[in-house]
């Protein structure tokens, strides 16, 4: 009997809660560090591509942002469960990019526990920033902090699971939703990412991840004028150049975000959903 070929993964990205193939039609090999064994082909996004992820996240902003506190803490805390799930193979994706065993596991096991981490945030952080703020007047004044909307986010090449969970899940914690460009280098642990949100109860359009180049991608990611904020989580001082020049065409806001450990604790910090919330104040007469 012959030798079995093995039925190898078709990777897509993951747009509106669908896997779609990129509409450039390119892809892009990635290969085992030490080896240079072949791993997988990647999708090479497109500008199209991210276009329609916006459209997609805009339409899923209103319906998420409207939910309950306790409903999104809910969601997230079901994308841990599916993640605990298919941990293993995190895992083995990690030691395939080239992670030691017991790195691969702390990495998968930080970013479990910090998607539970901002879970439990989703039905506090509106206590701890929003005020009543003490006026003279017969009238009273709230802020409230509320959904930016649309973020675009280049999430860290490095620590490709835990740096995503660490600046996706505080995003979509305060009502937002995000089109993110995944690791281009490592890039499979994102691809089953979107394949847990997939299968869990996260509404199609919150979360959009496209794989493809930095270079290629980052002037749509800042110009595109239906987004509301940039997180860039890398180190490429002229890309960042680029994002802060055309973020002012619409003055979104830039959030830079560029660490070396994402494994580290102090990533798990409310301050981070604030990075992506707008504070809204009220005016209100007394007695009316």
């Amino acid at each position: 009997m012959a030798d079995r070929i093995d039925v190898q993964k078709t990777y897509k990205i993951y747009i509106g809660g669908e896997f779609v193939r990129t509409e450039s039609g390119r892809y892009y090999p990635v290969t085992e560090p030490k080896s240079g064994k072949l791993i997988a082909n990647l999708c090479l996004s497109s500008r199209k591509d991210f276009r329609n992820a916006v459209v997609a996240a805009r339409k899923a902003q209103p319906g998420w942002a409207g939910r309950s506190a306790y409903n999104r803490s809910q969601i997230l805390y079901r994308i841990a469960e599916m993640m605990e799930g298919r941990r293993d193979q995190f895992v083995a994706e990690l030691k395939r990019s080239g992670y030691s065993a017991a790195k691969a596991s702390k990495e998968i096991d930080t970013s479990i526990d910090r998607m539970v981490y901002f879970a439990g945030w989703c039905d506090k952080y509106q206590q701890i920033y929003s005020t009543v703020n003490p006026v003279a007047g017969s009238y009273f004044n709230f802020s409230v902090p509320e959904p930016t909307g649309v973020i675009s986010v280049v999430a860290p090449e490095d620590q490709p699971l835990a740096g995503l969970v660490s600046v996706v899940a505080p995003v979509i914690a305060g009502g937002n939703t995000c089109v993110v460009l995944c690791s281009e280098k490592s890039p499979l642990t994102a691809v089953t990412f979107s394949e847990v949100l997939h299968s869990s109860d996260v509404p199609g359009g919150v979360i959009n991840l496209l794989t493809g180049q930095e270079t290629e991608l980052v002037e749509h990611f800042s110009s595109h004028m239906d987004v509301n904020a940039v997180i860039y989580a890398r180190s490429h001082k002229d890309n960042l150049k680029r994002i802060q020049e055309n973020a002012s065409l619409n003055v979104k806001r830039v959030v830079v975000r560029n660490e070396k450990d994402w494994t580290d604790a102090k990533h798990e910090n409310p301050y981070t959903i604030l990075d992506t919330l707008e504070i809204k104040t009220t005016w209100h007469p007394i007695g009316v």
